[in-house]
């Protein structure tokens, strides 16, 4: 159902494609939006223990009403890699994840996944991330997608 990478050489194993999304925190999700046309959103999220890919947006809008209409997604997620001394090329790992999206309809797991969210990109503002949860409650909505297919690439492109 998924295509093999056409430059398997460069083909992450999936350890490493798990371990560069556990390490990210901002990636690109991609939904078929209004009359057909591809609509992708840069967006934070986190890799939860189960593998899925948990973030978090506004209960209304354009994302929502893409995945009410297509629950298919992909989600792209670039890490930067340093530069070798003397070398002037890219060295990246990229991962894309297709998958089915979902609304986090269950109250205590959003609460408790926007939390997570927030400490795996800001872990020194925790009272603030709390404080803000707690006001904002209402409010907050996750989504959580879950994987089908997985791959990663690294790239030194010279």
């Amino acid at each position: 159902m998924f295509r093999e990478m056409r430059r398997f050489k460069q083909q992450l194993e999936d350890q490493e494609a798990l371990d560069v999304l556990r390490r990210g925190h901002r990636g690109v999700l991609s939904l078929i939006g209004d009359d057909g046309y591809p609509y992708g959103v840069p967006i934070n999220y986190f890799l939860g223990d189960d593998c899925h890919i948990y973030m978090h947006c506004a209960p209304a809008g354009h994302k929502i009403d893409a995945l009410k209409k297509c629950d298919k997604v992909s989600f792209t997620v670039i890490e930067d890699l340093p530069k070798q001394d003397d070398d002037f090329a890219l060295h990246v790992n990229s991962v894309i994840v297709f998958g089915k999206i979902q609304l986090v309809e269950d109250r205590e797991k959003v609460l408790k996944s926007a939390m997570e969210l927030a400490m795996h990109i800001f872990p020194e503002q925790k009272e603030f991330y709390k404080d803000d949860l707690e006001r904002n409650k209402g409010r907050v909505q996750i989504l959580e997608i879950t994987p089908e297919h997985i791959t990663g690439k690294k790239v030194h492109e010279q």
